[in-house]
């Protein structure tokens, strides 16, 4: 227990040694988190499905056994009291079962359906594990924003009260920087606030303590979209999204069970062999009547008529089959709709990041000026202020936009069926300690 205690504490040590990267946290959640977990479970149980319809192509045999004990009298005969032990081997092989078939290569689709739902698993855990880091990435960013924030007003602050001691500035330059200074402070406090709900978050994906995680690189460059096409996206999201590939499977899964259905109209054969024990014993004359029998034979069997339920069932499997067509027809326009608007996602995402970089660079140069004009005596703490308060949002709006710009290429290839792990790792070199 203590080896195991000790072990636990060392590998929460090594975890939270150096900042854990993308991919960590991918694997990390990829052995506990319970969706995933529960996906896999599914998965699982979906192959069983294949099996189970070759099993119906499959021989059956059959064990049975039993005692009657039986009371003859006759008015030709004597009566007769006897026990009667039998033992009997049955075994059935399919010849000709339509509905079997069908259920076979429904068997077959419905493995497909399942390996497609757990790579939608997969792609989903990879997206939220995204979407968390980047989302405790943006909280701490904002924290930090409004700190350095708060430390900059409270400069002024202090600048502005000394002005107004010696008479070198109004009392509404104090007022106004006091008010921006209390109003920073409740910033900061909902900052923190919203980090720690953001780290729970990504406690929760991954069942442990939130690490010290690794910050985006502040030269990052968010490219665009390979191949630079929004139809192409939209082309191989309609070929190869996972989405679709599934609602395909369904919706001829569904087209096999309207064969399935009617086949309830057609014959069936199978090939019967038996073989049965019995063994009579007389109880007025103590003797035993042995009897054993071998029977091979092939069975015709056809429902003629079944009130009607096999043309309900026929009906029912058609209005499902239209039902099916329209749900694939539904998918494949979604996933070229989310083709898109993750293109111009990522694409839009890009240029307002140029944009907004542009405009910190601005706004730095626009606040050293305003605090040089109000050195001067051109420009008022007020002036100063408002530099300050638009550099610190351009800053905000910056992290923003790169890390949705960068989620956007993750969701692109997602619903294009190309997201993988070499994507994450791709983003990890982004990421500085």
């Amino acid at each position: 227990m203590r080896k195991t205690l000790l072990t636990l504490a060392l590998a929460t040590l090594a975890w939270n040694a150096d900042a854990a990267n993308l991919s960590d946290i991918y694997k990390q959640a990829r052995k506990n988190d319970a969706a995933y977990a529960s996906a896999q479970a599914a998965y699982k149980a979906g192959l069983e499905k294949l099996p189970q319809g070759r099993a119906l192509q499959l021989p059956s045999v059959n064990l049975s056994a039993g005692v009657n004990h039986v009371n003859s009298d006759t008015s030709i005969g004597s009566s007769k009291s006897y026990t009667s032990p039998s033992l009997t081997l049955s075994l059935t092989q399919p010849i000709y079962r339509k509905q079997n078939l069908e259920v076979l290569e429904q068997a077959k689709l419905q493995v497909q359906v399942v390996e497609a739902q757990y790579k939608l698993a997969e792609q989903d855990l990879m997206l939220r594990s995204a979407q968390a880091y980047f989302d405790v990435l943006l909280a701490r960013d904002n924290l930090a924003t409004a700190e350095a924030q708060k430390a900059a007003i409270a400069e002024q602050l202090a600048l502005a009260k000394k002005s107004f001691e010696v008479g070198a500035a109004t009392i509404v330059d104090t007022h106004e920087a006091q008010a921006r200074y209390d109003a920073t402070v409740a910033q900061e406090i909902a900052a923190r606030n919203a980090l720690d709900v953001k780290q729970r978050a990504l406690e929760k994906l991954i069942m442990a303590p939130a690490p010290k995680l690794a910050g985006l690189a502040e030269a990052v460059k968010v490219g665009q979209p390979q191949p630079n096409d929004m139809d192409a996206w939209a082309r191989q999201a309609r070929d190869n999204s996972l989405a679709v590939a599934a609602s395909q499977s369904a919706a001829e899964i569904a087209r096999r069970e309207v064969e399935r259905q009617r086949a309830g109209y057609l014959p069936t054969v199978d090939l019967n062999a038996s073989y049965t024990d019995t063994r009579n014993t007389l109880s007025s004359a103590g003797t035993e009547v042995d009897s054993r029998n071998a029977v091979v034979g092939v069975v015709l069997g056809w429902n003629l008529y079944q009130g009607g339920a096999t043309g309900s069932l026929v009906r029912e499997a058609v209005a499902n089959k239209e039902k099916a067509v329209s749900d694939l027809d539904n998918t494949t326009r979604q996933a070229e709709l989310d083709a898109r608007s993750a293109f111009l996602g990522v694409v839009s995402g890009a240029a307002q990041v140029s944009a907004l970089e542009q405009a910190v660079v601005s706004s730095e140069a626009q606040l050293r000026s305003t605090k040089l004009g109000q050195e001067v005596g051109v420009r008022t703490a007020v002036d100063v202020l408002n530099s300050q308060q638009l550099l610190f949002s351009a800053k905000r709006d910056l992290a923003s936009a790169r890390y949705s710009a960068l989620m956007s290429g993750l969701h692109l290839k997602a619903v294009a069926g190309a997201l993988a792990e070499a994507d994450l790792q791709v983003l990890d070199g982004l990421l500085k300690d």
